[in-house]
């Protein structure tokens, strides 16, 4: 008598970090019907065609806020003195203060350079500047883009990387 009895192979959960690694499995976890996936669509669907630049932060903030809601998993930050709610944190770097790091820590980040010798730009979350060779950063305000956890807010900042410098610096 042949055994067709196969083994059953049971798989981990998938992590939300897992599951969302694009803007569409964001929408997708949330749902056509959640607020900010329909108020996107509306908002994408009356600008169609429209070509102006200047709306790329606008879309970005936007496709940001569905990640977030995504990623937190229905957490939202209440605003309390016990409460610790995570941003991610960017640096801006001249070429030449990106030429001076080590192998290493140009692996580890993303820079988008400043051709001024003296710019400041307030964005979002934080204040970010740049001066000659150096860059500073503090958060400053951005609760619609806060996470529950670090590790959310680093992967957020690293898997949507291209989405955020459009967002901060356009």
């Amino acid at each position: 008598m042949e055994n067709n009895n196969k083994e059953l192979t049971i798989s981990a959960p998938k992590t939300i970090m897992e599951m969302v690694k694009t803007f569409e499995d964001a929408c997708q976890i949330l749902g056509e019907y959640h607020s900010l996936v329909a108020h996107y669509k509306e908002i994408a669907d009356r600008l169609e065609g429209y070509d102006g630049k200047e709306l790329l932060d606008l879309y970005a903030f936007l496709k940001l806020r569905i990640i977030a809601a995504a990623l937190n998993e229905g957490w939202t930050p209440k605003f309390d003195r016990e409460e610790i709610r995570w941003y991610p944190h960017f640096y801006i770097l001249t070429k030449e203060g990106y030429d001076r790091l080590d192998e290493d820590e140009k692996k580890e980040c993303r820079v988008v350079g400043r051709a001024v010798s003296d710019a400041g730009v307030g964005v979002g979350f934080f204040f970010s500047a740049a001066s000659f060779a150096w860059s500073a950063s503090g958060k400053d305000y951005g609760y619609r883009l806060s996470f529950r956890t670090d590790e959310l807010a680093e992967y957020c900042g690293k898997q949507f990387i291209d989405l955020w410098i459009e967002y901060l610096i356009g």
